[in-house]
């Protein structure tokens, strides 16, 4: 059964300004945790945000076969064309980069983005780690197409921008470089679209097993300030800060 996470609980107080030192996080744990949600359903933001307040590795499918892309590798040849098709890059070579990834960053906190799609890599994973939770973002395909048309990106980095939402200091241009930003063929609309629908397919069997397993919490809404707190509160009682 799939868990909903809509509890108000207040935040925490903000620490004086004439504090001199600022809180030390303690872990109890390792925690490892899988972030789910459609294509522009807001995974990378949310990942960001985790990576930042929690300290966790973010492992990105999507980043690691773009930056393979970038680098005209072996697995960016063939990765490139399935994604620039709108269509998703086949089990194996997932599996292999993930796994590869997995195993090089050895015991550490991570949040696993775009892996695993389907029950046979979940069960692959399940024999290399343990997973403590699942993190299914549940975002309105309406407001995902809406959202990805105006989807600019900084292919070297990986930042995104949305323009009317989170625009570039300078319109075309990446904050941090001033180099150029480009629409990703897999934003475009009628491309979205399709990956929607395949994504549909193919994840609701990914949740149904992690759900038989108590380790789903569904967020839903329509935009990541809403979504965020709840996440954050989430995963603060997960792993037990002190």
């Amino acid at each position: 059964m799939r868990r909903s996470c809509d509890r108000n609980r207040p935040h925490n107080g903000h620490f004086a300004q004439s504090q001199q030192k600022s809180p030390i996080i303690m872990y109890t744990k390792i925690f490892r945790a899988v972030i789910i949600g459609a294509p522009g359903s807001g995974k990378g933001t949310i990942s960001e945000r985790i990576v930042k307040t929690f300290g966790f590795l973010h492992i990105s499918s999507g980043d690691i076969l773009r930056q393979n892309i970038i680098q005209n590798s072996d697995l960016g040849k063939k990765a490139k064309k399935y994604i620039d098709a709108g269509q998703l890059v086949p089990d194996d070579i997932v599996t292999q980069t993930m796994v590869g990834r997995i195993t090089e960053v050895g015991n550490k906190s991570y949040i696993l983005d775009g892996f695993p799609r389907n029950g046979a890599q979940a069960e692959i994973l399940s024999a290399r780690a343990q997973i403590d939770a699942v993190i299914n973002l549940d975002i309105p395909h309406d407001v995902i197409i809406s959202r990805v048309k105006n989807r600019w990106t900084h292919i070297p980095s990986g930042r995104v921008y949305n323009i009317g939402f989170n625009d570039p200091k300078v319109p075309g241009k990446d904050n941090k470089t001033g180099e150029p930003l480009t629409q990703r063929e897999d934003d475009k609309p009628h491309v979205v679209a399709k990956r929607l629908q395949l994504y549909d397919e193919l994840m609701g069997p990914v949740l149904a097993w992690y759900g038989e397993r108590g380790l789903v919490t569904t967020f839903k809404g329509r935009e990541t300030k809403e979504i965020w707190p709840r996440v954050e509160r989430f995963l603060k009682d997960k792993v037990n800060m002190v």
